[in-house]
């Protein structure tokens, strides 16, 4: 390969790294969630380029994000090899190429699906850029704001299939919403002294591992019932229900193991990588208990 396609290459993966893939498919997955439990009729194309259109908002939203925090993430050690903050692209670039992406994005949600996902849509990226990266540096509530964008994505797949806002579209959303806060909590216990360096104020930067710990408890056993309404509403069957009842048990036994224990940066990393699984498992079930009652 010459250095001209090596460099292109190189451009390509950068911008490809200010839309943080893994997030973005993310967000795809739990959106399809909520397209697959509101029995969706759009077409396969309509399906595909409303799922590209939110990745292309979320996308937009992280590079916005990245551009606003390019001085801040030079500080930290898991950020400052990103193309900003290591000065392999110029900031101008980013911002541009965030609001074209959303630029793009919103219309075509309005088109191919409905208007309603369009302005949660929009409601999602102007939450995330203009409320939660700004007040990240000064509360350590900005987790609690940036768990609305997050947790919009199911929802905004409900009202695509639908074009209303319903009770499985709000019960998606408030899975969503719980099951971030202790993810970012045990972020924020293991991260601690990347996220002080950088002056982001984190929970555990503020109150400490322990208040952390027990924060994270408490939205962990908010969660747990929450994860059990598809099958009390009858949303879901069975199936899902004792699947969300197991996954349940086990992250609130790894919540009280860590408060009882007073467990630290390797129990917030495994709380963290167990709250990945739990999410997948839980859309996963969802999707096949569904399927499974068609």
């Amino acid at each position: 390969m010459n250095a001209r396609a090596l460099s292109l290459s190189a451009t390509a993966s950068d911008f490809l790294s200010l839309t943080k893939p893994r997030l973005s498919s993310l967000v795809m997955v739990t959106m399809a969630g909520g397209m697959w439990l509101g029995h969706s009729q759009l077409s396969p194309i309509r399906t595909l380029t409303t799922l590209l259109a939110v990745a292309c908002l979320v996308g937009g939203a992280n590079a916005l994000n990245c551009f606003m925090e390019r001085d801040v993430d030079r500080l930290m050690v898991r950020t400052r090899n990103r193309p900003l903050p290591s000065g392999r692209m110029d900031p101008q670039l980013a911002l541009w190429f965030g609001i074209l992406l959303a630029a793009i994005s919103v219309p075509t949600l309005s088109i191919e699906a409905n208007p309603l996902t369009a302005l949660l849509g929009c409601i999602a990226f102007l939450t995330y850029v203009c409320v939660y990266t700004p007040l990240k540096p000064r509360s350590y509530t900005a987790m609690l704001i940036g768990a609305v964008p997050g947790a919009l994505p199911p929802l905004m797949g409900w009202t695509a299939a639908t074009g209303r806002i319903d009770w499985p579209g709000l019960v998606l959303f408030a899975i969503l919403f719980l099951w971030q806060l202790p993810h970012f909590i045990a972020i924020s216990i293991y991260r601690m002294e990347d996220y002080a360096a950088a002056g982001l104020k984190s929970l555990a930067v503020e109150r400490g591992p322990a208040a952390s710990r027990l924060h994270l408890l408490a939205y962990t056993v908010a969660l747990v019932p929450v994860t059990l309404l598809p099958a009390l509403l009858r949303i879901a069957g069975w199936f899902y229900g004792v699947l969300a009842l197991g996954l349940g048990a086990v992250a609130l036994g790894m919540a009280i193991q860590g408060v009882v224990a007073k467990l630290g940066n390797a129990w917030a990393r495994r709380m963290f990588r167990f709250s990945l699984l739990h999410l997948a498992l839980l859309f996963a079930g969802l999707w096949l208990d569904v399927g499974m009652r068609r």
